[in-house]
């Protein structure tokens, strides 16, 4: 044990005379005195700045220069640059459909036009013979021959020459009322040319804009299979050509409804107007065959 404490204390005094030491060398080097000279100074500093310089690194770049650049996303995604950039059935429906909207407003317009010319001519005409008392007389203060009254008139007279020497106003009546007939049907089916058109583009555009959108988003999920990314900025081009075939069927389509309604209570008001025209002649065609019995009758009775 006295040995023990003997090595303790023999240590602890090693450790007493080693302390100063171990501070000389970890205390930094003192700076020069302020004796020194002042030509010295300038020289001792000089290195400074050559060593900041060296010290000066460059690693930082070094990676600026060899960092990736990284896409930002940003696409064009105007309406002209999103039907280039789809695909070739996407496009094609787009076109189709832009074409059905062209049909669809200049069928608008031309009927717009047309009805509108008519009606107003036949409204003309109806208000010329409202004095007349028989066919003839009516036939000329209607002058113009481009309106369906007219061709109501030349009917009844021409059935009128041909049923001459006949006794039977009835029969004459029928068959005046037989073309008259004829006469209204083609009448409607004139007035109603196009109305078709713009049935069948407003019922199935919404339908073929929707098809280029299934399309167009079936090709969007095969992209995103293929890069094996779900990043927004990579499927949202392909969805947004494909959403356009909806949007441009909708353009065609709503027009397209409202034209064929507007128009189809357009078309029913002027067959109504037709009709007054057909009812005008027919009585002045029983005029006529009134008249020409009693001119008859008072013949014979004069005789």
């Amino acid at each position: 044990m006295f040995r023990n404490v003997l090595k303790l204390l023999a240590l602890l005094a090693t450790v007493w005379f080693a302390s100063p030491l171990i501070a000389q060398q970890a205390t930094p080097p003192a700076a020069p005195p302020a004796s020194a000279s002042p030509a010295a100074a300038p020289a001792a500093a000089t290195p400074a700045p050559a060593a900041s310089v060296q010290a000066r690194p460059v690693a930082p770049a070094a990676e600026v220069a060899s960092k990736p650049t990284v896409a930002t996303g940003e696409h064009d995604l105007s309406p002209w640059k999103m039907f280039m950039g789809a695909d070739i059935i996407v496009q094609a429906v787009m076109t189709g459909l832009a074409l059905a909207s062209v049909v669809t407003w200049t069928v608008g317009i031309f009927k717009f036009m047309e009805l509108s010319w008519s009606t107003n001519r036949l409204k003309k005409a109806l208000r010329k013979i409202g004095e007349a008392h028989s066919l003839s007389e009516a036939q000329l203060a209607l002058g113009d021959k481009g309106t369906v009254l007219s061709r109501f008139l030349a009917a009844a007279m021409r059935e009128g020459r041909m049923s001459a020497g006949i006794s039977s106003d009835e029969g004459i009546k029928e068959r005046a009322a037989s073309s008259f007939s004829e006469i209204v049907r083609a009448e409607g089916r004139k007035v109603r040319a196009g109305m078709g058109a713009l049935a069948t583009i407003g019922a199935t555009s919404p339908f073929v804009g929707l098809f280029g959108t299934v399309w167009g988003i079936m090709n969007s999920f095969i992209g995103i299979s293929k890069s094996q990314t779900t990043n927004l900025a990579v499927v949202a081009p392909g969805i947004a050509e494909a959403l356009l075939a909806t949007a441009i069927g909708l353009v065609a389509a709503i027009p397209a409804v409202i034209i064929y309604n507007h128009f189809a209570r357009v078309t029913k008001n002027y067959m109504e107007i037709v009709g007054r025209a057909q009812g005008a002649s027919a009585r002045l065609l029983s005029r006529d065959l009134d008249r020409t019995h009693s001119s008859a009758h008072m013949r014979a009775a004069a005789e």
